[in-house]
C-alpha cells in the first residue's frame, strides 16, 4: 500500500514538473507554476515556518519566501533579496522574480551547494556580493538551513569580523541543520578553516582563495562519518 501511494505521488510530481515549462505569462503557465511551487518545492510547508533570523544589523536569513512573505519583508524594511538557489527557470525563481519586481525589491541570485562543497569561485563571488549588496537584505535557500547557514557564517566572518564560534552558530539544529547529516560537510569546511589558520591566521576570503581544498575536506568528512558509525 505504501509503495503504491509513493508511486502515485511520484507520478503526480512528474506531471507537475512536466506541466511547468518556465513561462508564467499565461494563465496555464501561472497555474502550473503555482502548484509546482506548492507541491514539488514544498512551499505549503513554509506558510507558517519561515526560519527567519537576524544575522547582523541589516542582514537576515530565512527559507524560500512566497509573494505574501516578500511583502512583509519589504514592509519591515528589506531592500534586497539574495537567493542562494541560482536561476534555472524554476517555479520558485520565476514567482519570486515577479513578486520582487512588483514590490520594488532587488533580487540577486547566487548558487551555492548544501550537501556538497561549493567551488572556490562561487564562494568568492558570494563574499564579493556581500560587500556591495544593498541593505537591509535577506538571504535564503529552500529551507533556510544549510546553504543559508554557511552563507550566514561566511557573512559574519567576512563582513562583521565575527569569531569562528559566532559563525558556527549559523549552522545549528535550531535552523534544521544537522552536522550528522550529509550537509555536515559544511561544518567540516569551518573545521578545516580553523585547523589551517590556528597558527597562521588569515581572513576567510584569503583562505578560500589560497588554501580551501574541497577534495581534502570531503575526504575528512567521510572519514569522520565512518568512525562515528
Amino acid at each position: 500500500m505504501l509503495d503504491q501511494i509513493k508511486t502515485r505521488f511520484e507520478a503526480v510530481v512528474r506531471r507537475m514538473s512536466d506541466a511547468f515549462d518556465g513561462d508564467i505569462s499565461t494563465p496555464a503557465g501561472r497555474f502550473a507554476a503555482f502548484w509546482h511551487f506548492q507541491i514539488v518545492d514544498h512551499a505549503f510547508l513554509r506558510i507558517f515556518w519561515t526560519n527567519l533570523h537576524q544575522v547582523a544589523p541589516g542582514a537576515w536569513r530565512s527559507n524560500q519566501p512566497d509573494a505574501r512573505r516578500l511583502r512583509r519583508y519589504r514592509d519591515m524594511g528589506i531592500r534586497t533579496v539574495l537567493s542562494l538557489r541560482g536561476d534555472r527557470g524554476s517555479s520558485h525563481f520565476r514567482l519570486e522574480d515577479e513578486a520582487c519586481r512588483a514590490l520594488g525589491l532587488t533580487l540577486v541570485s547566487r548558487r551555492i551547494r548544501a550537501r556538497k562543497l561549493s567551488r572556490p569561485a562561487a564562494l568568492l563571488a558570494l563574499l564579493d556580493q556581500f560587500e556591495t549588496i544593498e541593505k537591509p537584505f535577506v538571504m535564503h535557500c529552500k529551507s533556510g538551513s544549510d546553504r543559508t547557514g554557511i552563507a550566514a557564517a561566511l557573512y559574519l566572518l567576512h563582513i562583521e569580523g565575527a569569531t569562528l564560534a559566532e559563525a558556527r552558530r549559523m549552522l545549528h539544529w535550531r535552523f534544521i541543520h544537522f552536522r550528522s547529516s550529509a550537509s555536515g560537510v559544511l561544518d567540516q569546511m569551518l573545521d578545516a578553516y580553523e585547523a589551517d589558520t590556528m597558527t597562521d591566521p588569515m581572513p576567510i576570503r584569503d583562505w578560500i582563495a589560497t588554501r580551501y581544498d574541497p577534495a581534502a575536506i570531503k575526504a575528512a568528512f567521510r572519514a569522520r562519518r565512518h568512525r562515528s558509525r
